[in-house]
């Protein structure tokens, strides 16, 4: 009990507390590799934004090859707090919506050129 009689609150981590300095770390880490990433649970809308991602990519003749980070402490180093998100090149470029193919593909262009 705390002052007054009241409960004292807990602070806890919003992901179960996996977010140690070592995994915060490791997800800095992680973070400037180059690639395209989806951050997500591995719902449903995460998987419609890889796919669209994929056929973008396979489009614009770049390597198709996509991350999908369900790890709560690699997402959190990313800023990010609405799943599903597109990460190209280590830069957030979506979060919180399922993007188009076309969407997708302007988003790529825009950050590779």
């Amino acid at each position: 009990m705390g002052l007054f009689g009241k409960k004292k609150e807990e602070k806890s981590c919003c992901c179960g507390s996996s977010c140690t300095p070592e995994a915060m770390a490791q997800a800095a880490t992680a973070k400037k590799a180059a690639g395209v990433k989806v951050l997500g649970s591995g719902c449903a809308k995460c998987h419609a934004l890889e796919d669209a991602a994929r056929e973008a990519l396979e489009e614009l003749g770049m390597d198709s090859t996509i991350d999908h980070v369900t790890d709560f402490a690699q997402i959190a180093a990313y800023g990010v707090m609405t799943t599903p998100a597109l990460v190209v090149d280590g830069k957030v470029v979506s979060y919180g919506k399922v993007l188009k193919k076309d969407e997708a593909k302007a988003l790529i262009q825009k950050v590779r050129g």
